[in-house]
């Protein structure tokens, strides 16, 4: 995620997209009768990778013809993480533009909440029974907290761990299961297959600006929130405060400095590259080019029948384990938490179809089936005990046994600031054109122009 551009060359750009891609994008789309609803979702610039895309097809057609007379229109937005953000917000600023239900990150709920782009749901919510049926921490990630109001729907969440090569790692010589302890763990398994296994990245950690939430979430604040000072490591909540100067900051930074200037990673203009999360999952795991990677439960989403990239030997070869914190502290081990929901714009001009579409969507049914396509952890209670569910994928269960030591991130609006900022330093140091120090000091200056001094802290040392 990054702050959103709203300048007059974005509002150019996304005009284009709807000219291009967004057929009925403007008022003719047939929206005000109340029988057509626009659903907005991303497809990513791998244009292989139609998962999305082939659920909600038959959802659709099941939806319509349940309720004759409707039309729902798909309107996939082909764009990288960040631009389409950008998009989707610059869409839902114009009555002629608006969808009327459209995909959001969890965490971007309520920056859109604040800019006025989303419509409160609880009207609907309190008289839907199956609302009773969601885990509460997701129902939570939904508030806003100005308000207490829930402006979204979450279909899935998400855990974060460590993939590694059973195969490489035995070439290497590295005892299988492998479960590290600490980070030194992990970097000493990066070096030796740097030596014993020539041809291969030995590590991935997401970095930099065109990473997006992938460099801040799964690369830098896996490592974050695994230093001591992990509930308050970048925003203190008791004090309301934004977090600045801490050590754990510097030494997760460190991290990813380490990584890139031993060379235990791809190169830094391959990493660094606007495709690069999309080419970890189809090209370089299961071609055998990447031996550890930090990444997300959705990983075998790459490879399932379904998938961009099927490749049935993915569950004899890849290996997981739980991403341990800095020094083998706590509870040893860390994981972030995220996940995506439905969300309907504040000027969307069928808000009472499109709910029924939510509805429709999210039963316990068709959660198991999109949990269990697209490779998510459940967010119904019912459908993560749910036999089925355990079965569709084998690493259900691991991940969704990460929950218990998961963070979430600051559900704030200036969160999107924060993470940008956190993104430009990774960049920095992946580079090597500012030291860890030099870096980290611009991200506190970055944190509190953008938040005001007054809303930070210095953090722990």
């Amino acid at each position: 995620m990054r702050t959103r551009l709203l300048a007059a060359t974005a509002i150019a750009a996304v005009t284009t997209v709807c000219a291009a891609t967004l057929s009925g994008c403007g008022s003719d789309s047939g929206g005000s009768s109340g029988k057509t609803i626009k659903v907005v979702y991303q497809q990513q610039l791998n244009n292989s990778n139609k998962v999305q895309a082939g659920f909600l097809g038959p959802m659709v057609d099941q939806f319509e013809k349940a309720n004759p007379g409707t039309t729902v229109k798909l309107v996939p937005v082909t764009a990288s993480e960040n631009d389409y953000y950008t998009k989707i917000q610059l869409m839902m600023r114009s009555p002629a533009t608006a969808p009327d239900l459209v995909y959001e990150d969890t965490a971007t709920i309520n920056s859109d909440v604040a800019g006025g782009y989303l419509k409160p749901l609880d009207t609907y919510l309190n008289t839907w029974q199956d609302w009773a049926s969601f885990a509460a921490p997701a129902k939570a990630a939904m508030k806003y907290a100005a308000d207490g109001k829930t402006y979204g729907v979450p279909d899935n969440t998400d855990t974060r761990g460590i993939w590694y090569n059973k195969q490489l790692f035995a070439q290497a010589g590295i005892a299988v299961p492998w479960q590290p302890k600490t980070w030194d763990d992990v970097l000493t398994a990066a070096r030796t297959v740097k030596a014993k296994v020539p041809g291969v990245a030995p590590l991935n950690v997401y970095t930099g600006v065109a990473g997006g939430e992938a460099s801040s979430m799964q690369g830098f604040e896996m490592l974050l929130y695994g230093t001591p000072a992990a509930n308050d490591s970048l925003y203190d909540t008791k004090q309301q405060k934004w977090v600045v100067g801490s050590k754990g900051f510097k030494d997760a930074l460190n991290f990813v400095h380490t990584v890139f200037s031993e060379g235990l990673g791809p190169s830094a203009q391959q990493a660094l590259g606007a495709n690069f999360q999309a080419a970890v999952g189809t090209e370089m795991i299961p071609q055998g080019k990447l031996a550890i990677d930090i990444d997300g439960s959705w990983m075998p989403n790459n490879w399932i029948r379904t998938g961009p990239e099927p490749w049935p030997q993915w569950e004899t070869t890849m290996g997981m384990a739980a991403m341990p914190t800095q020094s083998g502290q706590g509870s040893g081990k860390v994981s972030m938490s995220g996940g995506w929901a439905w969300s309907i714009p504040a000027k969307a001009k069928s808000p009472d179809l499109a709910w029924k579409f939510i509805q429709f969507l999210e039963t316990k049914a068709n959660s198991a089936q999109w949990n269990s396509v697209n490779a998510t952890i459940a967010v119904r209670t019912d459908v993560a005990t749910d036999p089925a569910y355990l079965k569709a994928l084998p690493t259900n269960e691991f991940f969704s046994a990460l929950v218990p030591d998961t963070f979430y991130r600051p559900g704030l609006p200036a969160y999107t600031q924060v993470s940008s900022s956190i993104q430009k330093a990774m960049e920095a140091v992946t580079t090597g054109q500012a030291s860890v120090d030099k870096a980290a000091g611009t991200f506190d200056s970055d944190v509190k122009t953008a938040v005001g001094a007054d809303k930070t802290v210095q953090g722990a040392q």
